[in-house]
Order: structure tokens, then sequence, then C-alpha cells
């Protein structure tokens, strides 16, 4: 048996034990005025079959609606109303009038008679007063005032459902049937189901208070109530997938049913379900039968080719049909309920599965209409400026020059990097082949190249671009100007500050011959161009221009577009304050960075990951080894790591300090080169690769060979400066790491992992030459300054001579707390992993944060800390986001590890 015999099979076939049995209708004597008997079949209750299921909430709102004269159950074909209704209608114990409208009921006679049938079949007959009308065409205003004053006297009102009131079209019955409602009083309940808006004055009712309305979005079912219909058919199926199916079918009842009973007869029910072909379907024989084909030839012909539009406009249809009608028959379709979903200000969309029919049904009547209706609405919706849908249709369409056209023209080709349509932009343009050549489309490809870090491809792309658009070529400034981002990346990537800062020239050139509007349109392009700027002089150790560009990049104009370029650019400055003695600061900075980055929708880490290894590195400062490594682990996969020299040398870096603390000179000697090909050497990168190398030497036991290591190194590097002063003095060469203390400069007040280190320096040389009392004050300054940041590596590094000094009652009392527990006994060796510190920052958590990390730390599921605390699942994902962002972490793991380390657990 098909699917379609089987509804109607059930339709006929025993009903739903649980609904009451609806009593006989007793035998009609009389004839309708045109001497035809009367239907017995209109005034009965459609059966429900066995898998109908009763929707509590629904039957509820009709039994409330009883409180106003007139209800509409208004939805499409197939939407349920009309077993809904009668499923309500069965368990009422006063009577209730049932009448299915025909076609013929237009006649007033004819329907009025056909109602006063009803009222007499169900119980409610009017009286001998009420004289059956005669003629079919017409009516006596005496039988509508006698009946409405008859129903008006009842001491319980009527009940009269007319199902497919749509079919009632007569502005002459519709004035009369309101006659009898408002006379009628509260005699009378009527509840009118139908697919279209009624020719009633419906927003009298409703301003009245004396309408109540069930639309489709009321009809459409739950994701729960997917599931129990879909048991009735024997299918189990979990709420996520039903609600996947709701998503499809935007719960329309046909479509659920029609779908359940088709699985059944599948291998897979579930992977049916979440998979099947609408236009393959009995969904499709549905509504081809039900809405299309019941429509005019022209309104099919402007379905089929709106079809391929997610959403559309009437002079947007128009210029698929090459019609000026669009806007009455879009009007008149969503009136009428045929699956056109109004959206406001003249907009709209097909329902889902009606879409994927009709453009099914659309590539079998018109073959190769597809592409060019797709190019059609890319050349309309790029005269709109909608940039979107102009580059989907354009690749729709296969017009890829007209699509990179679009991107570049918009100043729009910064989206390839800001983290947020990158992914679906890459994704709409991958399948551009050889035959695109305009100048756009060579920027593109490099754009998406650079974008994966390609940077051979990338680089050959860029030349090609370059060539096209060259000065003397009338191009416009928009795709030069996205070529001097392009441009501006390269150089980042390369490692060339002089290209970077030729980009950035020619950027503010071309900025001048644009139009305003388009470069507010797009800050994300600007904050680009500032952040590859400034990273590139940061790798060139020009520090205070890379801060002045990296600033003005952070401070770009807010918004989505430039969450990741000031997000990079703020983990920039970070660095910048870690290589300049900051760390507490630096990890301020990039911990701001993780509420805006959530709100954007960021992945984490997002960009070039520096961020994660800045607080690698403070990690290893404050001796929080494990974390320190949790956060390297994080950034092991980004494709940065390997291309981007600055991400690459803070890896480097990290990486290496870790190493080194941990006893692994050699390895970290290994590590600390960045291994990127870069324009110019970076002093501050070449600076650590010299200490790790010197501190390898005199771990070996080679001290003048650690020494010699380090004659590259100046005061120009502040931090890597006082790390090669105290290699110097454990090497013997107290004078020589004096001298390169008094060589440090910086621009202005000296970081604490610059004063601590190059305090414990002095104080070492000071000690060596006998002067305790110098070595107690400038520990005791260290110490000061070291807490305030909780910087317990200097200390544990400083070696044995450092212990007697901590050992006195003043400046024991000073380390205690925070520094003492990691510090080797005397005599003893440093342990390697000791309990860390809280940090800078104090991590202050709510009552109820510190309730679910608790819960966490006990091995509790999400669900499990739900259920514990009386809170909903989300409110616990909503802490624990909250949670996850104060302590930097990603992971629950992570997030119990680090609040034992900041004992807030």
């Amino acid at each position: 048996m098909s699917v379609v015999a089987e509804i109607y099979e059930n339709a006929r076939g025993p009903t739903d034990p649980a609904v009451p049995v609806v009593p006989v209708i007793p035998a009609v004597p009389f004839a309708d005025p045109r001497g035809d008997p009367f239907l017995r079949t209109r005034f009965a209750l459609p059966a429900r079959p066995a898998t109908f299921l009763r929707r509590q909430r629904l039957v509820d709102h009709l039994d409330q609606a009883r409180e106003t004269p007139l209800t509409l159950v208004n939805g499409a074909a197939g939407a349920g109303k009309t077993l809904l209704t009668a499923d309500w209608a069965a368990g009422q114990r006063q009577p209730v009038a049932w009448l299915t409208v025909e076609v013929g009921d237009r006649r007033p006679g004819v329907f009025w008679a056909y109602v006063l049938q009803a009222l007499h079949a169900w119980g409610a007959p009017a009286s001998e007063a009420v004289e059956p009308p005669s003629d079919a065409t017409g009516v006596d205003q005496r039988l509508l005032a006698t009946l409405a004053a008859e129903l008006n006297d009842r001491d319980q009102p009527v009940i009269l459902v007319l199902d497919d009131y749509d079919r009632l079209t007569t502005a002459e019955v519709t004035e009369q049937l309101e006659f009898v409602l408002h006379h009628a009083g509260r005699g009378l309940h009527l509840v009118l189901v139908t697919r279209t808006e009624p020719l009633l004055p419906l927003h009298r009712y409703r301003a009245a208070g004396e309408l109540t309305e069930i639309r489709a979005a009321e009809l459409a079912f739950t994701s729960e109530e997917a599931v129990a219909l879909l048991e009735l058919h024997g299918l189990s199926l979990p709420l996520h997938a039903a609600g996947a199916l709701v998503d499809r079918t935007r719960g329309w009842a046909a479509g659920l049913r029609l779908s359940a009973l088709a699985a059944r007869e599948s291998a897979d029910p579930e992977l049916y379900l979440k998979e099947f072909e609408a236009d393959r379907s009995t969904v499709a024989d549905f509504l081809l039968a039900e809405v299309l084909k019941g429509q005019p030839e022209e309104t099919q012909d402007l379905l089929l080719r709106v079809s391929v539009l997610e959403r559309f406009c009437p002079d947007l249809a128009n210029a698929l049909t090459l019609r000026t009608d669009a806007e009455a028959v879009l009007a008149r379709l969503h009136r009428a309920n045929a699956f056109v979903e109004h959206l406001g200000h003249s907009w709209y969309q097909l329902h889902p599965l009606f879409g994927e029919i009709l453009r099914a049904h659309l590539r079998e009547r018109m073959p190769g209409l597809e592409p060019e209706l797709h190019r059609r609405a890319a050349h309309w919706l790029r005269r709109c400026e909608f940039l979107p849908e102009t580059l989907a249709h354009g690749a729709a369409a296969s017009d890829w020059d007209f699509a990179a056209d679009a991107l570049v023209d918009d100043l729009a080709i910064g989206q390839l990097f800001t983290g947020l349509r990158s992914g679906d932009l890459t994704e709409l343009f991958s399948p551009m082949g050889p035959e695109a050549r305009s100048p756009a489309a060579d920027l593109v490809r490099a754009a998406g190249d650079l974008s994966r870090y390609d940077l051979d491809r990338g680089l050959a792309r860029l030349r090609s671009a370059e060539e096209h658009l060259a000065d003397d070529a009338p191009e416009p400034a928009a795709a030069k100007l996205s070529l001097a981002l392009l441009e501006a990346l390269a150089a980042r990537l390369t490692g060339c500050p002089a290209l970077a800062e030729r980009a950035a020239e020619k950027a503010d050139e071309l900025r001048q011959e644009l139009p305003a509007h388009l470069l507010d349109r797009h800050p994300e392009l600007n904050a680009l161009l500032l952040t590859h700027l400034g990273s590139a002089r940061l790798w060139a150790g020009r520090f205070e221009d890379a801060r002045a560009a990296l600033t003005a990049a952070a401070g770009s104009p807010g918004g989505a577009s430039t969450a990741l370029p000031r997000e990079d650019s703020i983990e920039h400055l970070a660095l910048l304050d870690y290589l300049n003695g900051w760390p507490g600061r630096a990890e301020r900075r990039v911990l701001a960075t993780v509420p805006e980055a959530e709100r954007a929708g960021l992945p984490r880490p997002s960009g070039s990951g520096i961020g994660q290894l800045v607080l690698a590195a403070v990690a290893v400062d404050r001796h929080e080894l494990g974390r320190a490594q949790a956060l390297l682990d994080e950034t092991a996969q980004l494709p940065s790591r390997t291309r981007d020299p600055v991400m690459a040398a803070g890896r480097a870096l990290a990486t290496a300090r870790l190493l080194l603390v941990r006893g692994k000179a050699r390895a970290a000697v290994e590590a600390a080169d960045p291994a990127v090909t870069a324009a110019v050497v970076s002093p501050w990168a070449a600076g650590y690769e010299a200490l790790f190398a010197s501190a390898a030497h005199l771990a070996e036991g080679r001290p003048d060979e650690a020494a010699e290591v380090l004659q590259g190194v100046t005061g120009d590097q502040p931090v890597c400066a006082v790390e090669a002063a105290a290699i110097q003095v454990a090497a013997g060469r107290a004078s020589a790491a004096i001298d390169l203390l008094d060589s440090i400069h910086t621009a202005g007040r000296p970081g604490p992992a610059v004063t601590v280190r190059a305090a414990l320096v002095r104080a070492q040389a000071a000690q060596c030459a006998g002067d305790t009392d110098t070595a107690r004050k400038l520990v005791t300054q260290a110490l000061l300054d070291a807490r305030q940041e909780r910087l317990r590596r200097p200390f544990l590094d400083a070696g044995s001579w450092i212990r007697p000094l901590l050992a006195t009652p003043a400046l024991h009392e000073l380390a205690t707390g925070w520094l003492t527990p990691g510090l080797p006994r005397h005599g003893g060796h440093p342990r390697p992993e000791s309990p860390s510190p809280p940090p800078l920052v104090e991590v202050e958590l709510s009552g109820r944060e510190r309730d679910v990390l608790e819960r966490l730390a006990r091995m509790m599921s999400t669900e499990e800390v739900a259920a514990d605390l009386y809170v909903s699942v989300n409110t616990v994902k909503t802490h624990l986001k909250s949670v996850y962002r104060k302590l930097a972490v990603n992971r629950r793991g992570d997030a119990v590890r680090r609040a034992r380390d900041l004992r807030l657990l």
C-alpha cells in the first residue's frame, strides 16, 4: 500500500479510543434549495486516525477561545487544523454543529440551508419560525434576523464550526454571517477553519477583544510533539534528531506525518528522516497537488523561479520573471497560506520543503534556466547592495569574475580574514577555476592562499594581481586598496617591515579616493592593515612604532567585523608588554579580549594564538608549569605557528623557557629557533635564541662559551639583557653583568620582570663581593616588586647564594605565602613543579559559579550539576562560560586544575 493510500485508509479506520464517540447523525429528511438531498458527510466530524496526536496545549487554547464569539484556526494545507478542531469538538459536552464548506455554498441560499441543517443535525435546531431558504441564490433578511434572535435567547451558546471556510469567497454570504454573529451575542460561538484570511473585518474583532486566533506558528509541532508523533508511527527518534526534522519541516504536520510513514519503510528510519530528498517523497506529491497545481500558470512560473532564492521581494521576483505583477501575486499567496512566508518589509521566503521541491520541479520543467535565474538575481542584488546574497548567486551562476568584482568593489575582501564569514567565503570561492581572469579574481585567490598561510602560491598570485593593477591601469581604487591590504599581510608573514610600510602608505593615499560611506562599512580593512603593519614592526624590534600601529588597530570601531583584528592587535600589544618586562599587564590584556571574542562567536584560541603564548610565558614566570604546557598545547595545531614570524618566535620563546626550567637545556636550544624564513632578523627573537644557547652552555659546564654567545645581546632588549646579565654573573663574570645592566634603557619605567632580575643580579654580585647588606637590600626590593606580579622563577633560578638571605626573618616574612613553597630547602635542589600561587589578577567567582566549579571537580556532568542545583542546563552552561572566561581556559578539566592552582578549590 502506498503512503498516500495509507493516509486515506487511516482516515477511514478506527479512531483514537480516548476520543469520545460521536453520536450517530439522524436521517435528514430535507433537501437543499436546489432540490438535492443534504450530504450527511458534510455534517460529520472528520475521523481521527490511530496515529493522531492530541496536542493538549492547542485543545486548551480552543477551550479558552470559547470566551470570545469568534475563533480563527488559520494554517496551510496539511497544518493539522481540521483534525485538531474535530478532536476538540468531539470532547465538548454541549452541541457542536459541524459543517464542511464546499464551493457550491457561495450561493447564499445553499449556504444557509446547510447551516440550519448542521444545527439541526447536532441537536441545536432553529424553531419553525426560521424557514429554510427556498431560493439557492438568496435568503430573506427575516430568516437571518430570526435566527440571530433565537441564538441570542439561548441559555447555552451554540458552537458552529465551518471547516474549509476558505472555499467561501462570496462577500454577500460573509456579510450575512457577520450579521448573524453580531446579533446572536453570546448565543453563538463561531469557529472558522481556513487556509486563507476570511473576508470578515477581523481588525474590529481584535480591537474589541472578541477574536481568538490560532495560526501557523502555533499549529507547528514542537520537537517534543514530533517525538511523540513519530512514536505513534512506531519510530523512536532522539530529541535532537526530531528537532532537526522540525527545523526542516517548520513543524508542518503533514510533512512530519508523510515523512514518518515513508521512514517506516526504510532500513534506517533515523537516517532517512535526516537525509530524505524532499523532491522524491510523498511530501512532494502532496505539495505539488495541494499547492502548486492549484495555482494559475503565471503564479506557478513565479514560484518556480523564486525557488532559487533564500528570500525575495516583489522587485527581485519581477527581475526573475521579467514581469511586473509579483507584488499582488506574493501578497495573495501569503494570504492563502500557500507556503509563502512573509518576513516583513515586503520580503518573503518559501517554506524550506516547498522550496526544495520547487527547485527540483524547475530543473525538470525548465532545464538550463537555473544559472540564468541566479545571474539575474546576482545583478539585482548587487545594485541594491546586498553583498552576501550577491556573492552566493554569482557563485551559483558560476560567474566568478562578477562575484570577485562584487567582493572587491565593496571593499569586503577583509572578510576573508575576520573569522566570522571567512569560512563561508572561502568555501564559496573554492570552485573558482582558471576561467576567472579578472584582477579581482586574482586578488580573491591570493587572499584565500594567504589566509591559509600558503605563502608560495599566495605571493605568486599577488604578483599576478599587481601586474593587472599597475598604477597606469584604469582600475578602481577599491581593488588597489584590497591589494595594499594583501601586501601588508604578505609583509607580515615574510617578516618584511619595509614592504609593510609601503603598503600602509599606499593605503593611506587610496583611502582619499574612496567614498566615506564605503570605508565606514568595512572598518575591518583598516584594522587588519594596521595589525599587519604593527606585527611587522614588532618582528623588526621597532617596539614603539609597533605599539603606535597596534594601539590604533585596537581602537578601531567596535563590532563583529573588527573583533578578530582588534583581538589580534591587543594580543600583539600583550607580547610587547611581556618583552618589555610587564607580565601582569600582558596577562590582563589577553584576558580582556576573551569576553568580546565570546560575544562575537570567535573560536578559542582565535586569530594567531599569540595571546595563548603570552599567557604560557607568564605562567612559566610564575612557575605554573602545568598551565603553561596546557596553553602551549592549545596552539599546537594553529597554522600560524609555522608561518607567522611573530607567532613562531613567541611559541619558540615560551616552549624553550618551559623546557629550560624543567632542566632540558639542550631541548630548549632546539626549540628556541622559530624556524621561519624572514626578510630581516628579529633582534628580540635572536636575543632569546642566544640566551637559551648560553644557558645550555652554562648548564653543561662551559661558562666561557656561555659568555661568548651573549656578545650580541644589548640593552636595547631589556628583558633579554637582564637574563643575559644573570647568566654572566652565574658564569663568574660579575663586572660584565653589571656593565650589561647599566646599558639597559627603556622608553619608560622598566617592568618588574626587568627590575626583579636586575636587582637579583646586582644582589648576587654584591654577595660575591662580600657586601651582604647591599645584597639583602636588593633582594628585599626584588621581593617587593615580584610579589605584586607573583614572579617566582627569578628566585628559583637564582641558585644557592640566595637561600641564606631568604632564611632571615625579615625576608622570610616577605616570601611567605607566595614564594617559599617553591623554594628549595637549604642544601636541596629546586623542585621543578610546585603548587602555583594566585595570579596577579584576582579571580572573583560568584557564589553560584563556585557551586558549579565544585561540582565539576566531583566529575559531575552538566545535567547532574543542573539537577543538583535545581537550575536549568542552560543556566549551568552560562555559569561555565563565565568561569572559563575568568580562569582563561576552554575545558572543564583545565578549569578544575586552574582553580586548584589558584586555591579556589
